[in-house]
């Protein structure tokens, strides 16, 4: 495909497309989180928004009870990061990427002293406390390990709670506040789809790729942290269901419906978005300079702390990040734009001002 009328910006915005965030939006909470394959969300209220951003109409309580009723999950599919994901899905996820975390993480269970004996323990003891559909906290759940002679303290207690959800025997399940209660995996996920690896492999690919692109090869794998060799034989079996495009010598590839955008104009030229941090967006890729340029990133995550900012994105380009300042009534979302010399023009004002409204609804809905 033609690259002479493409630009880092237009990119931004067939992303924004492809991940729900222009147009129409995804139909439900359950099917923005299938949609997106996989989202980002150690930060709960954040991963709440995102998915909220994406869904016209639903409210902070809608993304709650997809959590509490188990139609969407949050676990660590990949990275060794909680992600929100469809519960048909996470056990061929965790059976892709399990076992290589597991031994990248290797060292440091020698340094805990956790011999796989003692995950086997704590993973029979656990079971039979959380029996019968019975939810515990992460508090109960390390007392139980204690119970049992394994210490949990100086992060063995959370490595050992990782590996079991890890290893599919545990799962994340309801809310009790802002902490979310353990359960059973075979209880709370009763249907959870199994694949052969290739199959697995494939459907992982098409789905990134459809949801986040355009996007490239490398982004795939550094998301999944699957091997790039793997991810090449498995692309070859889905590419002929997506369309290549071509920016400054590097394939990115998205879905023909996502494509066909650059033949009818794509949207959003005008459009405002203001984004979690963690969001997709910005996180769903190991080049973020498509959206955000170098120069700034530090003002996403400063210090390169890993804690990533709000970001306010404009015509799919990031170009500062926000802040909800006040509460209930006197709240406002205020933005700190990178340019200050270049405030938002009355149009975009009128559009931040739009999203904001939507989401301070979104908080109290």
């Amino acid at each position: 495909m033609a690259s002479n009328r493409i630009s880092r910006r237009l990119v931004g915005r067939l992303r924004l497309a492809s991940q729900g965030l222009l147009g129409p939006g995804l139909g439900s909470v359950p099917d923005a989180v299938r949609w997106m394959t996989a989202s980002q969300a150690q930060d709960l209220q954040a991963a709440l928004w995102a998915v909220g951003a994406r869904v016209p109409g639903a409210g902070l309580s809608d993304v709650r009870v997809a959590l509490d009723s188990g139609s969407v999950v949050r676990s660590w599919p990949m990275r060794g990061t909680l992600h929100l994901v469809a519960p048909e899905d996470l056990r061929w996820m965790l059976d892709l990427t399990a076992e290589r975390l597991t031994r990248s993480i290797a060292g440091r269970h020698r340094e805990l002293e956790i011999a796989w004996t003692d995950i086997e323990k704590s993973r029979d003891v656990a079971l039979e406390h959380l029996a019968g559909g019975a939810a515990l906290s992460r508090a109960e759940l390390f007392a139980v390990f204690e119970s049992a002679g394994q210490p949990t303290t100086g992060q063995r207690g959370i490595h050992i709670l990782g590996t079991l959800c890890r290893h599919g025997w545990l799962v994340q399940g309801p809310l009790a506040g802002n902490q979310q209660l353990m359960v059973a995996f075979e209880d709370w996920i009763p249907v959870s789809r199994k694949l052969g690896r290739q199959q697995a492999m494939a459907e992982f690919a098409l789905r990134y790729f459809r949801s986040h692109g355009p996007a490239t090869l490398r982004d795939f794998a550094w998301w999944t942290q699957l091997p790039l060799t793997e991810v090449r034989a498995a692309f070859e079996q889905v590419r002929g269901q997506l369309v290549e495009l071509e920016f400054e010598g590097t394939s990115f590839w998205m879905s023909p419906e996502t494509a066909a955008l650059l033949d009818d104009g794509v949207p959003g030229q005008r459009s405002v978005h203001l984004l979690p941090g963690f969001d997709e967006f910005v996180l769903g890729y190991t080049d973020r300079s498509m959206v955000l340029a170098p120069e700034h990133a530090n003002k996403i995550v400063p210090g390169g702390n890993g804690v990533f900012k709000k970001t306010v994105v404009a015509g799919g380009e990031v170009i500062g990040t926000w802040a909800r300042e006040g509460t209930s009534r006197s709240a406002a979302v205020v933005p700190q734009l990178f340019d200050e010399a270049r405030p938002l023009g009355p149009g975009a004002q009128a559009a931040f001002n739009k999203v904001a409204d939507r989401y301070l609804t979104f908080l109290t809905t």
